[in-house]
Order: structure tokens, then sequence, then C-alpha cells
């Protein structure tokens, strides 16, 4: 938002480029773009990030972030806009020092190599303290309008943005699940057993608990009625099964793609023991799906007995 207004105040016009994936939304970048009144593109990058994700140059940060060659692919991506469009050059919001990763002076030169418009990436809080960039040395930019941002503090830009009456700011994380411990176990369990997933599994690794039965085989169990209603949103009858108790409050139990008998009844033990029918008593069980609607009596047993199933790896760093 500040880097925009900043440019803006010179009198250039400015536009915003936010990408989509199922790691990150542009519901930040819509709110900022009505709060400045400055227009937004927004583009859906899935597959080409999917490709870039499964082995980043540069390799992962504390767990599936690939921060630094995410970014060279967003450059990369606007450059294209940039020179198709006929705008002048890009610039981000990016503060020298700000994260420990992704905006030190090695990994901003990182990205401007790997961008494919090197030269043409302005930053315009720290551009004091950076190299001088081609719309700098074209006078497309007035240096001296420019910051000297540096560092973990947000003083400076709390400062600015009082200066341009913006109150309405997100905080400083910024909202990727592949920064998060749990959704990243996740990821690399489905990495790891599945090559043709979907974009609805990925989507469906934000809900639940999800347990590993077998190779091709997994589920995910609802823990609230909220992950519930989730949950039965990417339920596909013509592939996947279904299943819920029949009577007690439990978890709704997806299994994508279905799976056989001993693996359904399984789920089904795993359901019964998650709701609150009594334990190591019968248990009707539903399970639909794949044209059929069949009961199961099963014993419903205390999560513990299944807490080896649970896809909750230790994560290792740099894959």
């Amino acid at each position: 938002m500040l880097a925009g207004l900043v440019l803006r105040r010179q009198g250039i016009d400015v536009e915003w480029i936010t990408f989509e994936t199922p790691f990150f939304s542009s519901g930040k970048a819509k709110k900022a773009s009505r709060i400045c009144k400055i227009p937004l593109i927004v583009k859906d990058i899935t597959p080409v990030y999917l490709k870039m994700l499964k082995n980043p140059s540069a390799g992962y940060g504390k767990y599936m972030n690939p921060c630094m060659d995410c970014h060279s692919l967003m450059f990369r991506l606007a450059g294209k806009i940039m020179k198709a469009e006929n705008f002048d050059f890009l610039f981000s919001g990016e503060v020298l020092g700000q994260r420990p990763m992704s905006q030190t002076r090695p990994s901003l030169r990182y990205v401007e190599k790997n961008s494919g418009v090197d030269g043409f990436i302005l930053r315009p809080l720290s551009a004091k303290r950076l190299p001088e960039t081609l719309p700098e040395k074209n006078g497309l930019v007035k240096k001296e309008l420019l910051l000297d941002f540096a560092g973990r503090s947000r003083k400076p830009q709390i400062k600015l943005a009082k200066e341009f009456n913006i109150t309405d700011y997100p905080a400083p994380a910024g909202g990727c699940l592949l920064t998060d411990k749990g959704y990243s176990i996740r990821l690399k369990d489905l990495f790891d057993h599945n090559d043709d997933y979907k974009k609805r599994d990925l989507e469906l690794l934000k809900y639940g608990r999800h347990f590993r039965l077998g190779r091709e085989t997994k589920i995910i169990v609802g823990r609230t009625q909220i992950d519930n209603n989730n949950i039965l949103k990417f339920f596909i009858p013509e592939t996947d099964h279904l299943i819920n108790v029949i009577g007690p409050p439990g978890p709704v139990v997806l299994m994508p793609g279905g799976g056989e008998i001993e693996k359904i009844t399984l789920a089904a033990t795993i359901c019964a023991g998650y709701s609150k029918a009594p334990n190591n008593m019968p248990v009707d069980v539903c399970v639909e799906g794949k044209g059929n609607n069949n009961t199961l009596q099963v014993l419903g047993l205390p999560p513990k007995m299944f807490q080896h199933l649970l896809v909750t790896a230790s994560f290792v760093k740099k894959m």
C-alpha cells in the first residue's frame, strides 16, 4: 500500500497486480485497492506455481515456503504483463532487512537475477539503500522522493501510513499457508503419495485431521462443524466416500477417491472414535458415495488407538 502511494505522490500512475493460489488469496490486495483507489489485476497462477513449488531452486524456508523462487516467479509473470501492457517498471513494498530470508540484500538480488526483468524492479520504501534501478536512472522516478527504510521495525511504516491517512492495514504476517507447519506437513504427504492431485486436494489440506491409511488412501476427519461444512463442499459422490455416524454427533469423514472395504471399515472406526458415541460399543455408520449408500456397524475406539496414522511426521528443512 505504502509503496504505491509513495509513487503516486510523485504523480506516477500506478497499478497493482496480485497472484492467487490455494496457498494465498487476493483478499488483502482487493481491500487495499478499495482503500487506496489503486487499480488491481488479479491472476490465478496455480499450475505454474505448483511446478516451481515441487522443486524450488533456492530451496525452502522453515517449512514448505519457497520464498525467493516464489518472488522471482511473481516478478517474472508481472514482467510479462509489464511488457505486454507497456508499463514502464515494476515495484514492490519490500523493505530491506524486514524478512530474515527473503529480504536480505543477497535475497533481493537473487530475485532480480531470476525474474527476467533485472533492473526494472523498484522498491520505493528502501530505494535509497539499494542500487539504482533503470526507472531511477532514466528519470521516470525521483529518487530524492523515495525512502530509506530498513530493518524489522514497522514504526517508519506506521508513521508513513498516518501521513497518507491510512488506518486500516494488514498485520505483518503475510498469510501464506506454506509458512504454516501443519499445512506444510500435509502438503508434503500429498506430494509424496500423489502425482495426480487436483486443486481441491490442496484446498482440503486446510481442514480437519488427515490420516494416511495406505499409499493411495487417506481420509480427512472434521474437527469442528465449520470443518465439516467445508469438507462437505469438496465431496464428489461419483468418486469419493463420505462417512458419518448415525445418531450421536460426530465428524464428517471424507475419503477422496474412495477405497477398499478394509480401508472404509477402518475409516468408519476412526469416525466413530471421534464422535460422541461411547467407546468400545457398536456404532452404526453411514457410508455414501460411488453409487452406494451403506450402513456399517463398527466399534468406536479411542482416538489414541489410531494416532499412528495421523499425518504429523516431523518436517525436514531444506528438502
